[in-house]
């Protein structure tokens, strides 16, 4: 007889077997890492926000803080005004990025002198597992559960 080349029935499964265990071990690890990054660009996201409203407040005095992320962005910035600051990006002005979900609010007064900046997981223990906010002291804070109003009681990163 002659001898067959080639794996068996069984050296197959025993090694799709190895594979679907080192998997099992690797993806929950994966998405801890994913959950981190998207947390880390959120706070980065925030104190980017909190800038930006500092130099919109700075460059038009009358008007105060930004009430929308579309007044500190703009596709025309030949030159800037106060509807189109151009002083952050297309992605974080449309309100959503790296899984986390931001908006301007409480932006209050004549001219404007206080906002909250807030960032919200869009999917909890997907992508990420903190909510985020800063007002006009520039501290971010986070809770582990939703933030409605960021005034002071929140946790602030250190």
């Amino acid at each position: 007889m002659r001898r067959q080349k080639g794996f068996s029935l069984i050296e197959l499964l025993i090694v799709v077997a190895i594979i679907l265990i080192i998997a099992a071990i690797a993806i929950p690890n994966l998405l801890r890492a994913r959950i981190a990054a998207n947390e880390s660009s959120a706070v980065a996201s925030v104190r980017t926000l909190n800038t930006a409203q500092i130099s919109y407040n700075s460059a038009y005095p009358t008007v105060g803080f930004a009430s929308t992320l579309a007044a500190l962005s703009g596709t025309n910035c030949a030159p800037p005004d106060s509807t189109q600051a151009c002083l952050i990006d297309t992605q974080l002005s449309s309100g959503s990025k790296s899984g986390y979900a931001f908006a301007l609010n409480g932006v209050t007064g004549t001219p404007a002198s206080s906002y909250m900046a807030i960032a919200t997981p869009l999917a909890v223990n997907q992508t990420g597992v903190r909510y985020f906010c800063s007002f006009a002291d520039a501290v971010v804070r986070y809770n582990a559960t939703a933030i409605a109003t960021c005034d002071g009681t929140q946790n602030p990163l250190q």
